[in-house]
């Protein structure tokens, strides 16, 4: 999960395409052939069953030092998230996570300082499910409001966050994980009346490894799997995103990026395509000069992780925020024939660049 109201937390989009129904969007994220902004297709159809969900009081959770926060609204997302530590525990049982459970709140209370668990729900390796910050359970099932936490970096007004136990860098997820995050999902969305396209990881809104590469890469599929438990069909349009750029990365974006860097004056960023030092430096200064809070991904103790000068969702915004046609500026038009020669789609070459132009060229 990431970060409180102002601070965030939460450390470690491919290409717009089109997958199934009505529409997603809403605000700062586009869906292919909409706008940012343009308001989703909501349906309630027909009732998904609720999941087996263990209260805060069934884990022994302890009272929040402050007022929940609950708003007369529902949430625009559904946020996925991985916890990082206490990594990939072969106990699947319901007493590790309880003791999960209990172990996020202590961190996010004691170490965050916090009011209470950041997630709104936690989905454990062995896929029990269970409340995470207090209240969130009995407004989901109300359906009309909404308990903010503490989990995506500006933006905690607009999403409920799941924990889902576990490292997914390099690994998959658990059956029984997937199946309970299925089912939650499904069941979430239809009480808010969202469509599946909502739902997103944690790297969509902030520059953080978050939910993982592996179960990152299967939100598509996991939008197909929500859908079917929801009795829906396609088509589903996609949300266009923006890469994640790391250290040691390599490649086209890097070489885009570093060549938009130098057109924000950052001229000692070289343009080889590597994403070294200089370039991870520019990029934590970009964030600072625009007050963007770095991450770090964790829902306990993995404080080690430093997410600082990684170029995500919440950097590319302001990085292509540029009047400058690409005749006008030579590192734009730079940044925007790498793009195009690696793959990149650009629907009106020469004119003023917008946030979907850019989108369609690093999707390539």
């Amino acid at each position: 999960m990431t970060a409180a109201s102002s601070l965030d937390r939460r450390a470690l989009l491919r290409g717009a395409g089109v997958l199934g129904l009505g529409a997603a969007g809403a605000t700062g994220i586009a869906v292919a052939g909409r706008p940012a902004g343009a308001a989703p297709t909501a349906e309630r159809k027909g009732s998904v069953p609720a999941p087996r969900v263990y209260g805060t009081a069934e884990w022994g959770a302890r009272p929040p030092a402050g007022e929940i926060e609950v708003l007369d609204r529902v949430p625009r997302y559904i946020v996925v998230h991985h916890t990082a530590e206490p990594g990939n525990s072969e106990d699947h049982s319901l007493t590790h996570a309880m003791r999960v459970c209990r172990s996020i709140q202590r961190f996010h209370m004691d170490t965050r300082g916090w009011i209470d668990s950041g997630q709104q729900f936690t989905n454990s390796r062995g896929g029990h499910v269970l409340e995470g910050r207090h209240r969130s359970l009995e407004v989901v099932h109300d359906g009309g409001r909404h308990v903010v936490g503490a989990n995506v970096g500006g933006r905690n007004s607009e999403v409920v966050g799941i924990e889902n136990e576990g490292l997914y860098v390099t690994v998959d997820v658990p059956p029984a994980l997937w199946d309970s995050l299925v089912a939650l999902i499904a069941w979430i969305a239809t009480r808010y009346g969202r469509p599946v396209e909502s739902i997103m990881g944690h790297r969509d809104f902030n520059s953080t490894e978050c939910p993982g590469e592996v179960l990152y890469g299967r939100l598509d599929e996991l939008r197909r799997a929500v859908a079917k438990a929801m009795g829906q069909r396609g088509p589903f349009e996609l949300p266009l995103k923006w890469p994640l750029l790391r250290p040691n990365d390599a490649g086209p974006r890097v070489r885009a990026a570093q060549h938009l860097l130098r057109a924000r004056g950052f001229s000692d960023v070289p343009t080889d395509g590597v994403f070294g030092p200089a370039t991870r430096r520019a990029v934590a200064r970009l964030a600072d000069a625009h007050g963007v809070l770095p991450h770090s991904c964790t829902a306990t103790l993995r404080a080690s992780a430093d997410e600082r000068g990684y170029l995500g969702s919440d950097i590319w915004p302001l990085l292509t925020a540029t009047t400058a046609r690409p005749g006008e500026n030579a590192d734009v038009g730079a940044a925007v024939e790498t793009l195009r020669r690696a793959g990149g789609r650009l629907e009106s070459p020469g004119g003023l660049l917008v946030r979907r132009d850019w989108q369609r060229l690093l999707s390539g």
